[in-house]
């Protein structure tokens, strides 16, 4: 992760001004020491926001460009019958029935969850990195911790923004060729209707938080993958000298690790449309039995090529 280098370069920023500011003219000294106490912080927060704003801004346009294969992703996980199966002549199929704007039924919602994901993401990896290590900013953390702050963020951000998903998934499927008439009514609702509806016909906040748990069991083994994976291809490849390779590598390890824990994702995805396709499943353990055994394992990884076309367009 890039947290810690972004502290780092905040930090050698500001020890150039003040060593500077120090330097220019002692008649200064009163207003240079004031500097000197107020520069790092401001330079950390100034980092900070623009590491956010460009991360939002950079998420938000990888998201809209890979939109139309995360939808068919959504759809393929979702369906009770086969109307979206093979990957091109699904996206036609989308196309066709619901002009250039099917694309991006529910980017926009996903769009806006970035901002929120990624602020509670990084204040969530700096506070427990602070406590794991003792209360020290600067302490350095062994590999496990690091991959356990970062399974901790990831599931904090996810439980602050999840029903924003939810919603996102519901609307996505609203206007498709599934079957469901009430879907399509519900997809003149909007964000906002969406999440009433959920929310007093449903079962309340649990109806928001259907599919949360898998979610968040299957972040810390994506992370873990990804880092093992990480460390053991860079060996073999000249990392150090060749960004291009670097990020080669991220992006081999980022889909070896998507498809080790993908099953999470397809039953999260069944679990926020539970009920809707008559079929209503008791938990995420239910949802795999009766997955398997009417689809077999296959049924766990519906949806994975528009997840690889998606994972290789970013």
């Amino acid at each position: 992760m890039a947290y810690s280098d972004l502290r780092g370069e905040s930090g050698e920023q500001s020890g150039n001004l003040n060593g500077g500011n120090s330097g220019s003219n002692s008649s200064n000294l009163n207003n240079t020491s004031k500097t000197t106490t107020t520069t790092p912080t401001h330079l950390q927060s100034r980092k900070i926001m623009e590491w956010l704003l460009a991360g939002g801004i950079s998420g938000a346009a990888s998201r809209t460009a890979v939109s139309p294969m995360e939808r068919l992703k959504i759809l393929q996980q979702v369906q009770s019958n086969s109307e979206y199966t093979r990957f091109w002549p699904s996206l036609l199929k989308m196309y066709t029935e619901e002009g250039f704007k099917g694309f991006y039924r529910g980017n926009y919602l996903n769009c806006l969850r970035i901002f929120p994901y990624s602020g509670i993401q990084f204040s969530t990896y700096e506070v427990v990195k602070v406590f794991l290590g003792g209360g020290r900013k600067d302490a350095h953390l062994s590999n496990l911790e690091r991959l356990s702050a970062g399974a901790i963020a990831g599931c904090a951000s996810v439980t602050a923004t999840y029903p924003l998903d939810l919603v996102r998934s519901r609307l996505s499927i609203a206007t498709a060729s599934l079957g469901l008439e009430s879907s399509r009514r519900d997809a003149q609702l909007g964000i906002l209707g969406m999440g009433k509806k959920v929310y007093y016909e449903e079962g309340g906040i649990r109806a928001l938080y259907r599919g949360s748990v898998v979610s968040c069991a299957g972040i810390a083994p994506y992370v873990g993958c990804s880092f093992a994976i990480y460390e053991a291809l860079k060996p073999y490849v000249p990392v150090e000298s060749n960004r291009c390779m670097t990020l080669l590598i991220g992006a081999v390890s980022g889909t070896i690790s998507q498809t080790i824990t993908y099953p999470c994702d397809v039953l999260r995805r069944k679990m926020q449309v539970n009920g809707i396709f008559g079929l209503k499943y008791d938990g995420s353990i239910d949802a795999v039995r009766h997955i398997v055994k009417s689809e077999g394992v296959k049924g766990l990884y519906r949806g994975i090529v528009a997840n690889w076309m998606k994972g290789g367009s970013q």
